[in-house]
């Protein structure tokens, strides 16, 4: 729950932090992060003061535990307190290294949080005492110990980040705006996820959810990739926007659009084409419904990604009631309408999967034309031709001959390999001398070379 806060949040100040970046503003990007902080430091007081009292008598009186355990769940549950505030105060420092685009900072942080984790059951294995004590501990000794990390380089490096109180009441109220209607997209998000969930727990049966829950898995690796680029390149259209370069700014959005679309092609053509030999090498057998439930999320996916770079074009201008308010009900219409369909019309479970796809396609149209009111000059029928239709075309292309290999050559091992290989090689072909304008080339080309070390 304080996960979604916080993302609403960490969204609400990387967006403010890159925009007084841009304009070169040093003054007011301390402001900026102080009143940032100060938002974060009673965020945390009002969980701690909720958790210590609400929390701690809903735990102890209304939820199941056994009677031997109680002194285990509370420990837990106050190592769980304390975790979250860390994760809460890291944000600020975090968007700090996100506007000044330290991405190689960002992931070597990342990379040790997971090797701490890994750390971490390992040593449930030796320590002889309380398993689920001693986890929850670590895991908040974890957290402390990456928020030190966040704090001290950025305090070191910058600035801005060394706080001091400074109270702003208008620029408080506009932050508190700005992550209240973020808050309000990102559980519009949440309640698409697991509203669709409990559909297909009330209306089939439990194999119908692990089903959907394996799709999610297979799609979350696959969009690391794009998730890794976005986030490199969403700071830079922000300070575009802030610095009034409008024309890059449109670039690099139609650019980025393209790219991110591309990245999820590449990575995911060979999984669509072969789910069905992918799914039964990985879990030994093949659940009902996991293989259409894993293209279509996939295909989902990449239309939101390809979407991405025009929500932070519209978050860039600061005015995002009208664009979480329409887009996020668009999201949360999964709910009613897939509802309606498989109540009245005994639809198959996939149907689900349809509805959200739909609904993405509109909401990528209805992003556009958000856009287009925040930023009048926004290239909204350049954008359709040549990214949206594009991309569709090309994608549509890449995929004949793999398709064609999967369904006319009979299955086996070594064909579903090859066909792998080759799904993979015409996405690479068809993107690169299809996708790319000339110069896209060379900088690819450029860079591959760069980290070869060539």
């Amino acid at each position: 729950m304080m996960g979604l806060l916080n993302g609403a949040m960490s969204v609400s100040t990387t967006r403010y932090l890159t925009f007084e970046l841009g304009k070169n503003d040093k003054a007011r990007l301390k402001q900026v992060f102080s009143v940032c902080m100060t938002i974060y430091l009673l965020l945390s007081l009002i969980f701690l003061v909720a958790a210590e009292t609400i929390g701690l008598w809903f735990m102890n009186t209304q939820l199941v535990i056994p009677p031997e355990r109680i002194t285990a769940a509370n420990w837990v549950y106050q190592f769980s307190i304390l975790t979250v505030i860390n994760s809460l105060l890291m944000n600020p420092y975090n968007a700090v290294l996100i506007a000044h685009e330290r991405m190689n900072i960002y992931a070597y942080i990342s990379v040790l949080e997971a090797l701490l984790k890994l750390g971490i059951v390992y040593l449930l294995l030796v320590i002889p005492f309380d398993r689920l004590i001693v986890y929850g501990f670590l895991f908040m000794m974890m957290t402390l110990f990456t928020t030190m990390i966040y704090r001290i380089y950025c305090i070191r490096h910058y600035a801005e980040s060394r706080y001091s109180f400074y109270w702003d009441k208008p620029l408080f109220l506009e932050l508190t705006s700005y992550s209240g209607w973020n808050l309000f997209g990102s559980a519009s998000s949440m309640v698409k996820g697991q509203g669709l969930n409990i559909l297909l727990n009330m209306f089939f049966s439990p194999a119908v959810n692990a089903s959907r829950g394996i799709a999610y898995q297979i799609n979350t690796q696959i969009t690391n990739f794009f998730t890794n680029f976005y986030t490199a390149v969403r700071p830079q259209i922000t300070k575009y926007y802030a610095q009034n370069d409008l024309d890059d700014m449109f670039k690099l959005v139609l650019r980025s659009s393209k790219f991110s679309f591309f990245l999820i092609l590449f990575i995911s053509l060979p999984v669509i084409v072969e789910a069905p030999f992918i799914i039964r090498l990985w879990l030994g057998q093949l659940p009902e419904y996991v293989v259409p439930f894993t293209r279509l999320v996939i295909i989902i996916s990449a239309v939101d990604a390809m979407a991405s770079p025009t929500m932070t074009a519209a978050h860039a201008t600061g005015h995002i009631k009208l664009y979480q308010s329409v887009v996020g009900t668009l999201i949360m219409l999964n709910v009613p309408i897939s509802y309606i369909n498989l109540k009245f019309f005994s639809a198959s479970p996939v149907s689900v999967f349809v509805v959200s796809l739909i609904l993405s396609l509109i909401a990528l149209f209805t992003r556009l034309w958000i856009v287009k009111r925040l930023i009048p000059t926004f290239p909204v029928t350049k954008y359709i031709k040549e990214i949206f239709i594009k991309c569709v075309i090309l994608a549509a292309f890449a995929a004949i001959i793999p398709i064609c290999i999967h369904e006319l050559v009979p299955s086996s091992f070594l064909v579903s390999c090859i066909n792998i290989f080759v799904a993979f090689a015409t996405s690479a072909v068809v993107i690169y001398f299809l996708g790319l304008t000339k110069n896209e080339r060379t900088v690819l080309v450029s860079t591959i070379k760069k980290k070869l070390h060539l």
